[in-house]
């Protein structure tokens, strides 16, 4: 896999969050990916597959 991850990455996402920003923190990784908007501090879960589909880059580990 070329988009590799891990807790406490950031990362671009495609679409932006309605805060205005696209960047997010990984706080959990396993059957589904959580992770936390780094603009307004919301969390959001989504499917492995779905976040992966989703993801567009890693910007840190």
């Amino acid at each position: 896999m070329d988009k590799e991850y891990k807790v406490g990455s950031i990362v671009i996402m495609k679409k932006d969050h309605p805060c205005g920003t696209n960047e997010w923190e990984v706080t959990r990784i396993g059957a589904d990916i959580k992770i936390k908007c780094i603009k307004c501090n919301r969390f959001i879960m989504l499917p492995r597959i779905d976040f992966n589909k989703k993801l567009k880059k890693v910007k840190q580990f």
